[in-house]
């Protein structure tokens, strides 16, 4: 078994580079680094490319993993340490680094169950808050999440962890905030927008009919589109000091009480 000592090795060059967005972006791939991360990914059916592995570092999970990449069709390319550790993120060793094809993130090309539940979320800068909130969608059974006017990519490495991988496994989208906001209106979602002066409640709002709960980044709050008569904005109570929640911590607190609506509950 032949192994990848160099730095300047073509294929371990062309990896590192990933970590750059605009590259991701030219080259339609990302990377994937963490087991559970690529187990779910694949599990999704995201085509994975290649595979660095470093043998030593591998968990028993990943050493699982290595016969569904070989069947897949994926390179697996043994690496030292060395390598491996260029490749991986901060001080995560599970052994496998792997890069895939970008997934498809077409808003028009979004498939939703009858009485949807989506997440709509406006100009989001960390990529970690990203990661977050799905994973918040993903554990309170919402149908998707529609990343508007995103700035930055939508599989970052560090929503790609922040998410635990299910940014692969939930149904997620991009479009701009005037694309994203005329779908909604078109499929005829209950819409409700969450702002710190919001004239409603949050746990006074109907999120039982299809609806579509919408955040903003918590520098800049949401942008003027989602102030139509058709947008309820809903606030959140804030009793201390600090006049806001972070986003993820919001999105939590809204998206579990439209299960507990949903779960047979209405609103309060």
């Amino acid at each position: 078994m032949s192994e990848i000592t160099s730095l300047q090795n073509l294929r371990v060059k062309a990896a590192v580079r990933l970590r750059n967005g605009r590259h991701r972006q030219r080259e339609r791939r990302i990377l994937i680094d963490g087991t559970r991360e690529l187990a779910r990914a694949m599990g999704a059916g995201v085509r994975v490319l290649e595979a660095f592995v470093s043998q030593p570092l591998c968990t028993d999970v990943a050493r699982g993993l290595l016969d569904r990449l070989a069947e897949s069709g994926a390179a697996v390319l043994h690496v030292s340490k060395p390598v491996f550790e260029k490749l991986a993120f901060g001080s995560r060793t599970e052994g496998i680094v792997a890069v895939a094809a970008t997934p498809d993130a077409d808003l028009s090309k979004l498939k939703l169950p009858g009485n949807p539940l989506v997440a709509v979320l406006e100009g989001i800068e960390k990529p970690g808050n990203v990661g977050a909130v799905i994973r918040s969608a993903d554990a309170a059974g919402l149908h998707a999440v529609i990343v508007a006017d995103p700035r930055t990519d939508l599989h970052n490495p560090n929503a790609i962890r922040a998410s635990l991988g299910t940014i692969f496994t939930m149904p997620v989208a991009e479009a701009s905030a005037a694309e994203t906001l005329a779908w909604l209106r078109r499929l005829e979602f209950s819409i409700c927008a969450a702002r710190v002066d919001g004239s409603r409640l949050y746990t006074e709002a109907d999120f039982r009919p299809p609806t579509a709960i919408v955040l903003g980044s918590e520098a800049e709050g949401l942008g003027a589109l989602w102030h139509g008569d058709d947008v309820t904005p809903i606030r959140i109570p804030m009793l201390g000091a600090a006049d806001s929640l972070n986003v993820s911590a919001t999105a939590a607190t809204l998206f579990y009480e439209a299960l507990r609506q949903r779960s047979g509950r209405g609103p309060k």
